[in-house]
């Protein structure tokens, strides 16, 4: 073997050695890579200004979900908005979207996961979807599906889809959607079998073939975090009258900012 295809033979190896490493990396650091949650301490006090109380549902032996539940000025609300939050931080971070529910009238209710703000329990897939449900039949001993809005913000939205695929709703809203979570992670990591690594899936296409409610969807075409790209993927399991509403130059947390979002989202809420 000659000094040439001696070199190319260790850089191969040293090429395949780091493809393993990453992998294996990438597989048992999912979580931290995916998810960024903080956690609060159980007497932690939210400074919201917004008129609120927390709402603590026991789930199971070591399960305890934390609700915060943003009320109206108004004494009977329009309905209510169950909440699922994004993959970072907790409710602290997303409870300034809260007032533009509050004051069109419905009360917005947000759903901590665990290991965010004050939840416990277990973080997993069929999991999530188990406290989501939870959380609706919550709603529904106050509010009749039709006054119950389902909202998913960015990994959010695979949860709300998934309730509304099996669930009756007034309208299912996602901001910022991916097409599945095995699809957006390939997206970052092409070369890795992800399909093959990943624990979760959040397959969000499929279940929009199940929900009969009104479909909206919100994305910006500079979202550097789940690509335009990737959400357009769900135009197809969209009905005829669902919305797919696109906002130019919007990116992945600053859509509250654009008026095309507002003027949308009240329409829907009028």
């Amino acid at each position: 073997m000659n000094q040439n295809k001696k070199i190319l033979f260790r850089w191969l190896k040293l090429g395949l050695l780091l493809y393993c490493i990453l992998g294996i990396g990438l597989y048992y650091l999912q979580d931290y890579i995916l998810f960024h949650p903080e956690p609060l301490a159980k007497n932690y006090k939210y400074p919201f200004a917004q008129k609120h109380e927390e709402i603590n549902i026991p789930y199971d032996g070591t399960t305890i979900l934390n609700v915060v539940r943003f009320k109206t000025a108004d004494s009977v609300p329009k309905g209510v908005v169950l909440y699922f939050h994004g993959n970072r931080k907790n409710i602290g971070w997303y409870a300034r979207n809260a007032k533009n529910f509050t004051e069109k009238g419905y009360e917005i209710w947000m759903l901590e996961y665990p290991g965010f703000g004050k939840s416990t329990g277990k973080f997993a897939e069929m999991e999530l979807y188990s406290y989501a449900l939870q959380l609706y039949k919550l709603a529904r001993v106050h509010f009749d599906p039709s006054l119950i809005i389902i909202y998913g913000k960015s990994l959010g939205t695979g949860i709300a889809a998934e309730l509304a695929s099996i669930r009756d709703c007034k309208y299912l809203i996602l901001e910022t959607p991916f097409y599945s979570m095995t699809s957006l992670v390939s997206h970052y990591f092409p070369i890795y079998p992800v399909s093959r690594i990943l624990h979760y899936r959040f397959p969000s296409y499929d279940y929009l073939k199940s929900v009969t409610a009104p479909i909206i969807i919100f994305h910006g075409t500079d979202d550097g975090v789940v690509p335009y790209s990737n959400a357009l993927k769900l135009k197809p399991f969209l009905k005829p009258f669902d919305e797919f509403i696109t906002i130019p130059g919007g990116s992945h947390n600053d859509l509250n900012a654009f008026a095309l979002y507002h003027q949308v989202l009240d329409s829907l809420l009028k």
